[in-house]
C-alpha cells in the first residue's frame, strides 16, 4: 500500500482537529439552544396560565363555569394546541379554555405540591410541555400544555444550518490547509532537492540557510554544520590513510635496500650485525607503529562502561611517576596541588586503571621527549564536580596552526623534528580522555612553556 506524503497527511491531520472543533462547537451550541427553547417556553406557558388565572379570578361571577368567550375578549394570547383549565378547592373544572376541552381525568398530582413548591412541569413524549401552578391563597390549580411549534421549526433550521456551515467549513478548512502546508513545506522540499546533491565528491557545498529564524533554518544550520563535520572526519580519514602508507612504506623500503645490500654485496662479521641491528630497529618501529594503529581501531569502538572501578587520580599519578623515572633517569617530575581538596571524592573518577595509566604516562613522555630541561611540572586542582590536572613543561611552543591538528593521527608539529615518533599518542590520549567524559586542551600560559590540561568528571558529578 502506497504510504500518504506528509503535505496529505498534514492537511489531513489539521482537516480533523478542525472538524472535531466545529462538530463539538456545533453540538455545544444546538444542546444550548435547545435547553434555552424549553425553558423559554415553559415560562411563557406559566406566563400564560398566571395571566389568564388572573383575568378569571378578576372577572368570574356566581355562574360557573366561566365561558372562555369572556376571557379571550380580553386576553387574545394562545399557545399552538393550547389547553387551559381551572380547578377549585371541590377539584371542580371552574374554567376550560377552548370550550370544547374534554376533561376525563385531571392531571394533577395535589401532593407535589405545597406553600413551598407551587410549580410543577413536565414534558410528554410527544414535545407536548405542561406547566400546573398552585396558588395557595385560593387553593386552585392552574393547568396549562402547549406545543412550542415555532420554537422546534427553528431548532430543525439551526441544525440544517449548523450542518451546512459544519460542511462548508470542513471543505473550506481542507481547500486552505493543504495549500498552507503546500506552502509551509517549501523549505523543506528545497532542502530536500540540495540534500540529494550534496555527494562524498562535494561536501564543501553548503545548502542555503534562509533568513527566518524558524525551524527550517535550524534544520539547515544543523545539516551544514552536519557535513562540515563529515568533510573534516573524510579529509581525516584521507589523511590517517596516507601517514599511515607513508609511515609503513618508509620503514618497509629501508628494510628492503638494507636486505638487497646484504643479499648483493660481501660483508664482514660486523658489518652483517649492524644490517641485522637496523633490521630489528625498523621491525621494532613497524611493531609499535602496527600497535599504535590498532589502538585507535579498537579505542574507537570503545564506549563509557558502567562497571569500571572508582580510581583514585593523585595515587595513580605518583605510580606513573615512578615508573617514568625508572625508564628515564633523567627525568624530573614535580607533583603539587594547587588547592587542597575538602573530600576524597574530589580526587575519584571512574575508569579504566590500564587506560587512564596510559595517558598519563604518554603525557609524561612527551613533556620529557620535548622539554629543554627534561623536567615536567604536574598541578592538581580538585574540585567536587571536575578534576583538572596541568602537565607543563619548558620548550618550543606550538604555533596556533599546529594546536588545531594537534589531535590528528600522524600529525607532528615543527618541534617534533630530529625525534622518534608516529604522531598517534595524542590522538590515543584524547580517545581515552573522550571515552571517560573528560576533556584535553593544549595551552601556552608563559613563554616557552607547554601545557597540557586533563579535566575528568569526580563521582561526584
Amino acid at each position: 500500500m502506497r504510504s500518504i506524503n506528509i503535505k496529505l497527511r498534514f492537511a489531513l491531520l489539521f482537516t480533523s482537529f478542525v472538524a472535531v472543533i466545529l462538530a463539538i462547537s456545533s453540538a455545544f451550541i444546538y444542546v444550548l439552544y435547545s435547553s434555552y427553547r424549553e425553558e423559554d417556553y415553559f415560562n411563557r406557558i406559566f406566563i400564560e396560565g398566571s395571566e389568564v388565572y388572573t383575568i378569571f379570578s378578576e372577572i368570574k361571577g356566581d355562574k360557573e363555569p366561566l365561558p372562555a368567550k369572556f376571557i379571550q375578549e380580553v386576553h387574545d394570547k394562545t399557545l399552538v394546541n393550547e389547553k387551559l383549565f381551572i380547578v377549585d378547592t371541590l377539584g371542580r373544572v371552574v374554567f376550560k379554555m377552548p370550550d370544547s376541552l374534554k376533561i376525563n381525568t385531571l392531571p394533577i398530582d395535589k401532593s407535589k405540591f405545597n406553600k413551598k413548591n407551587t410549580i410543577y412541569r413536565y414534558i410528554d413524549a410527544e414535545d407536548v410541555q405542561h406547566v400546573i401552578i398552585y396558588f395557595p391563597e385560593s387553593a386552585n390549580y392552574v393547568y396549562t400544555s402547549g406545543y412550542d411549534k415555532v420554537g422546534f421549526r427553528k431548532l430543525k433550521t439551526l441544525t440544517v444550518i449548523l450542518g451546512s456551515v459544519f460542511i462548508g467549513s470542513l471543505f473550506l478548512t481542507a481547500i486552505i490547509s493543504f495549500l498552507f502546508v503546500n506552502e509551509a513545506l517549501k523549505p523543506l522540499v528545497r532542502l530536500s532537492l540540495q540534500m540529494k546533491r550534496t555527494t562524498e565528491q562535494n561536501l564543501s557545498e553548503r545548502i542555503d540557510v534562509p533568513s527566518s529564524k524558524d525551524e527550517i533554518s535550524q534544520i539547515a544550520k544543523n545539516f551544514n554544520a552536519m557535513l562540515e563535520r563529515l568533510r573534516k572526519a573524510f579529509f581525516f580519514q584521507k589523511n590517517f590513510v596516507q601517514h599511515a602508507s607513508h609511515e609503513l612504506r618508509t620503514p618497509l623500503a629501508v628494510m628492503l635496500s638494507q636486505t638487497e645490500s646484504a643479499l648483493h654485496n660481501q660483508h664482514t662479521i660486523e658489518e652483517y650485525k649492524k644490517i641485522l641491528e637496523s633490521l630489528r630497529e625498523d621491525q621494532q618501529q613497524m611493531i609499535e607503529l602496527t600497535n599504535s594503529l590498532l589502538l585507535i581501531s579498537q579505542y574507537e569502538k570503545l564506549d563509557f562502561q558502567d562497571d569500571w572501578p572508582a580510581i583514585r587520580v593523585d595515587e595513580l599519578l605518583y605510580e606513573v611517576v615512578e615508573i617514568a623515572q625508572k625508564n628515564m633517569p633523567d627525568l624530573q617530575v614535580s607533583i603539587e596541588f594547587e588547592t587542597i581538596p575538602e573530600q576524597d571524592s574530589w580526587l575519584i573518577i571512574k575508569g579504566s586503571d590500564s587506560l587512564i595509566r596510559s595517558v598519563f604516562m604518554n603525557l609524561i613522555k612527551n613533556a620529557y621527549k620535548y622539554s629543554t630541561d627534561r623536567t615536567a611540572k604536574i598541578s592538581i586542582i580538585p574540585s567536587k564536580q571536575q578534576l583538572v590536572i596541568h602537565i607543563d613543561n619548558n620548550g618550543t611552543r606550538l604555533s596556533p596552526l599546529e594546536v588545531e591538528k594537534l589531535m590528528i593521527p600522524f600529525f607532528r608539529g615543527a618541534n617534533a623534528h630530529g625525534k622518534k615518533g608516529f604522531g598517534l599518542g595524542l590522538s590515543i590520549i584524547h580517545r581515552i580522555v573522550t571515552i571517560h567524559g573528560g576533556k584535553i586542551h593544549y595551552q601556552t600560559p608563559a613563554n616557552k612553556m607547554n601545557r597540557f590540561t586533563i579535566m575528568f568528571p569526580t563521582i561526584n558529578s
